[in-house]
């Protein structure tokens, strides 16, 4: 759509444990002892959690469904203990922990009289098949990273920072990020084992406060079958619970702004028209911001009742100067983000248990604007460039709370049932300041220069900063229940459930901000050439000017079902194999209630996984994986697609422009097919609601990606390890709209090749379908009926959908249970490449709806589409960790080597730069007038960001007071990152100023490394 741009592990935990997921809340803890008589397993958790388990005659036992925390496991003979061990389980996996007989008692081992019995922990845990990393508080409190989920995630290999350059962000604001190169909204977020996901666009999820998060979970691959919806990663956040201790603590952060980098200033690049000109003056976009929490937990029953609190308040402030034009701003701002957690456990009893959970945060931003005036800095004059006070900035108010309980009932040994049910609410506010009777200007570095009096970037409005406005009782809700049956049967360990969300976007929808209701868009197009797909002719000077007008508001839901069953199976001693299927359903609804997209039919979804414990002591692990992964359509399309929207375009000559607000003086109504002074419908978006049965195709398939992993994990040298993965990923099936439906276009040809009178048809201008693949859509005709129409790929002219990322992973890990040394380091060589990025497009950013992108619009889009994506980093290495000096000290380390992402050169199509579909004169992937493939403009610089931090903890306080501070970009590196892409017409030759009629801010930095900073901190922890 077209868019505005501008010893027996393995058996052990599967036989008695139960198999473990991708969204787990809890851990197993299992091992083997010498049998004897009499004999027994004691585990005692700091929760209250006690049981016992009889030795069986094959030694082994295990423990599961544990919450995440700190538990002693314990070997008794005649009630008295021989041997015992303490462990910290973490969320999904299992921590083995084994009894062996010494070598020098062995001969005493028939009878147990006089054996030494010594407690074993090995560091590879061979019961898992899947991908992950994961990270406990006290690793997270100890490392040098920034306070937020995806900071976190980053850590893992194949993570890397999405191109978010563009405007995408989570519900409150924090980056996003990319798992095996799949695009930033195909990841899945969880609390406690809900479902926190942003429902509308699937941007980001709510996430705990950062001294709440017990474990955070990233799981890169091969998830079970009980979990999906997603075919990136999944980031899996478990929150504290109390304990039979009391604990509490308070801790306050501080960013300091004057020991923070300068940020380096944006200019226009060498081939453009205002080379050498400052693009964007950053030197002074600077920020302080600070973080107070405070937590406290413990029994409110001793083994019964536990509660655990915790709340944190984060502000921050600073300014930040806008692009070099007339109008130009300065924005002082400040953010006030708290963020709670609560968590109540009952144990009823030592086999049932209920957790309930509450959470939220909030993003509060308010600003004022002040003019800025780049001429005095461009002069080197003496003057502060910060002008007079224009107005207050558009605050914004967002919210998201949830709540969920979850029970967990231990029916008989080999029984275990697990129910779950939750809801989340996030509600969106605004707080308008800007006067609505100006107007916004919008495309100013696109007027014609002889009326901008040179000034750089042109003339826009000072006074309206505001394009759209949100609706003010817009929000979204959504509700997660699931039911999950566990069942041991011999050596199969038989699992079952469903998984269910409903998910509902109300009143959502933006209008342009102005009482005037349109906004004013220059631009260019070839002089005296047709454009919008001949329904204009440009005028002679090539330069024009457009009356924008958007609005859309709407209530649309999305209701996704799903059932599962997993077999784990312990063919040998030595191997174990999950067998798992899914079937997922999605139904989306338009505004009237009604489906527009129904997924119902079986949606198969086969996961296999293995793990092969080669020699049997967990030292050697080789697994793999194979699975399908299917995703849902979020909720933002059918606000467009299948709403009532409307969005036009009238277009006019000027001969001048007003330099205080931007607006075209003697503006004329260009002539169109329709008649002078007729607005041009954009995608058919009329403001009528489109018939449900002609949004998509009538045999439309949900988005599906396969996986292939392969790796294996060596133990050396006692608690190191080194491993190996490889991994193929392969997106089969995606949706996006195809806009290839006017006369002359794709569909009615084919509709006149099926033998149907096309002068009676009355197609929609976009239909959802199946990029690549053959597409039968319904049209209207004049007799009320519909014709149903085949449309082969061929027919479409558009070519077959690609997106494949292949890896080889390398890392290493030392991560003793009680060492002075943690360290993580990791190199992933990766390609992602094709024509698809998946339901977003990074270079157009949040002009753009998921599953609604430019791309696949028509087969001119997509000539030249195959390369690298936005989100292909070839090179990434990472290497993470803490080192204990003494008691007293601990430092910290964060580095990360990666290559840059590929560039991209959108122009006008063909070797004669026309616009053959009304998309504009930088639609296409040509580059001055040559084919350009993502990736052919270059990529952007390699980065290496280092953070260090030092936390000295003094004997005196009994190590509960600690002092902390951490330096982020050491070195205080500023490569940029990301740059606007978008060339249009271009006629020089190389080396050569560009054509006055191309984008002059083609190729300028639109993002950078954050600068160097310093956080200082201090904390208290009893």
């Amino acid at each position: 759509m077209l868019t505005n741009r501008k010893v027996l592990p393995v058996a052990l935990a599967v036989l008695l444990g139960g198999s473990l997921s991708a969204q787990e809340t809890t851990g197993t803890i299992f091992g083997r002892a010498p049998a004897g008589e009499n004999e027994s397993i004691v585990l005692i958790g700091t929760n209250g959690i006690k049981r016992e388990v009889q030795l069986p005659s094959g030694g082994r036992y295990s423990f599961s469904q544990l919450p995440v925390g700190h538990y002693t496991v314990q070997l008794l003979r005649d009630g008295r203990t021989v041997d015992s061990r303490t462990v910290t389980i973490t969320v999904g996996g299992g921590t083995q922990v084994s009894f062996e007989v010494t070598t020098a008692s062995m001969a005493n081992a028939k009878n147990m009289e006089g054996v030494s019995v010594v407690a074993s922990t090995p560091p590879i845990d061979t019961t898992l098949t899947d991908s992950r990393t994961s990270l406990t508080q006290a690793q997270l409190q100890a490392l040098p990273l920034a306070r937020s989920a995806e900071a976190i995630a980053m850590l893992a290999p194949g993570a890397v920072a999405g191109a978010t350059a563009t405007g995408f962000s989570g519900p409150t604001g924090e980056g996003l990020v990319s798992f095996g190169g799949s695009s930033i909204n195909e990841n899945a977020y969880y609390v406690n084992g809900l479902n926190t996901t942003d429902p509308v666009n699937g941007y980001g999820g709510l996430q705990l406060p950062y001294n709440a998060i017990a474990t955070q979970q990233m799981l890169t691959g091969g998830y079970e079958a009980k979990y999906g919806r997603s075919d990136g990663g999944v980031i899996n956040q478990v929150g504290r619970t109390g304990s039979n201790d009391w604990h509490y603590g308070a801790q306050i952060q501080y960013v300091p702004e004057d020991l923070s980098g300068n940020p380096v200033n944006a200019y226009y690049p060498d081939h453009s028209t205002q080379a050498g000109r400052i693009y964007r003056q950053r030197a002074n976009n600077k920020t302080w911001n600070q973080t107070i929490a405070g937590y406290g937990g413990g029994p409110l029953i001793k083994d019964k009742l536990f509660f655990f609190l915790d709340y944190e308040v984060a502000r921050s402030a600073g300014q930040s100067v806008g692009t070099n034009a007339t109008g130009a701003r300065e924005t002082k701002y400040n953010y006030h983000d708290p963020k709670y957690y609560a968590d109540l456990l009952w144990n009823i009893n030592r086999n049932h248990s209920i957790e309930l959970t509450a959470a939220g945060s909030k993003d509060n931003y308010d600003g004022t604007l002040y003019n800025y005036n780049y001429s005095a800095l461009n002069n080197g004059a003496s003057n502060e460039p910060t002008g007079s006070y224009i107005s207050a900035d558009t605050g914004s108010r967002t919210s998201t709370q949830l709540w969920t309980a979850k029970y967990i009932g231990h029916i008989t040994d080999a029984f275990t049932v697990t129910a779950q049910y939750g809801r989340q609410v996030t509600r969106y506010g605004q707080v308008y300041a800007s006067d609505p009777s100006q107007i916004y200007v919008a495309g100013s570095s696109y007027q014609n220069p002889l009326y901008t009096n040179g000034v750089t970037g042109g003339y826009s409005n000072p006074l309206q900063p505001l394009l759209t406005a949100r609706n003010p009782a817009n929000k979204d809700k959504s509700s997660n229940y699931r039911i999950d049956l566990s069942y041991v049967l011999g050596d199969h360990t038989i699992s079952a459930g469903i998984d269910n969300l409903n998910s509902q976007d109300i009143d959502d929808g933006d209008a342009i901000y102005s009482h005037a209701g349109y906004a004013w868009q220059y631009g260019t197009a070839t002089p005296n050439q047709p454009f919008n797909g001949g329904y204009l002719v440009a005028p002679a000077s090539g330069y024009y000017v457009d009356k924008y007008v958007y609005n859309t508001s709407a209530t649309v839901q999305v209701k996704q079902r799903g059932q599962y069953i997993q077999d784990a199976w312990q063919a040998t001693d030595r191997l174990l194999i999950n067998l798992g299927l899914r079937n997922d359903q999605f139904t989306n609804y338009n505004p009237a209630g009604q489906a527009y997209l129904r997924q119902t039919k079986p949606q198969w979804a086969p996961r296999f996984g293995f793990s092969w414990d080669v020699f049997g002591d967990s030292s050697f692990k080789v697994f793999g994986n194979a699975g399908r992964y299917y995703l849902a359509m979020p909720a933002a399309p059918a606000l467009r697609a299948a709403g009532a929207s409307t969005y036009t375009k009238l277009y006019y000559s000027y001969t001048g422009i007003d330099p205080a607000t931007g607006y075209p003086i003697n503006a004329v109504p260009l002539d169109t097919q329709d008649g002078v002074g007729v607005p041009y419908v954009v995608n058919g978006e009329n403001g009528s609601s489109p018939d449900p049965r002609t949004v998509s195709a009538q045999n439309l398939k949900s988005e599906y990606q396969d996986e292939y992993i392969l790796g294996f994990e060596k133990s050396f040298a006692g608690d190191w390890i080194f491993g190996t993965k490889l991994t193929y990923r392969s997106l089969k099936n995606a949706i996006d709209d195809w806009c290839d439906t006017g006369a002359g276009g794709a569909l009615l040809k084919a509709a006149a090749a099926a033998g149907y009178d096309t002068s009676k048809e009355s197609p929609t201008s976009c239909y959802l379908m199946n990029p690549g693949r053959a597409n039968t859509y319904l049209i209207p005709n004049a007799s009320g009926g519909y014709d149903t129409v085949k449309v082969s790929k061929v027919q479409s002219g558009l070519p077959q959908l690609r997106r494949n990322y292949y890896a080889a992973e390398f890392h290493l890990r030392y991560a003793p249970m009680n060492g002075r040394l943690f360290l993580d380091a990791s190199y992933v060589y990766s390609r992602s490449y094709g024509n698809e990025e998946g339901e977003v497009d990074s270079i157009a950013g949040t002009s753009s709806s998921p599953g609604q992108t430019q791309a696949w619009d028509y087969a001119q889009i997509m000539n030249y589409a195959n390369g690298l994506l936005p989100n292909n980093r070839s090179h990434v290495f990472k290497v993470f960790g803490t080192y204990h000096i003494t008691p007293e000290w601990l430092v910290g380390v964060n580095f990360t080597l990666a290559s840059g992402m590929p560039r991209v050169c959108f122009g006008a199509w063909g070797a004669h730069q026309t616009d053959p579909i009304a998309y504009g004169n930088d639609a296409y992937h040509y580059c001055g007038g040559k084919p350009s493939r993502p990736g052919d403009a270059g990529s952007s610089p390699w980065t290496h960001p280092l953070a260090l931090s030092v936390e000295y903890r003094p004997d005196f306080a009994r190590h509960r007071l600690a002092f902390s501070a951490d330096v982020f970009n050491v070195f205080n590196e500023q490569k940029p990152v990301q740059y606007y892409s978008y060339l249009g017409l271009y006629g020089s030759q190389p080396g050569k100023a560009a054509n006055l009629l191309s984008n002059p801010a083609y190729g300028v930095p639109i993002s950078y490394e954050t600068p160097r900073y310093v956080r200082f901190g201090v904390s208290y922890d009893f």
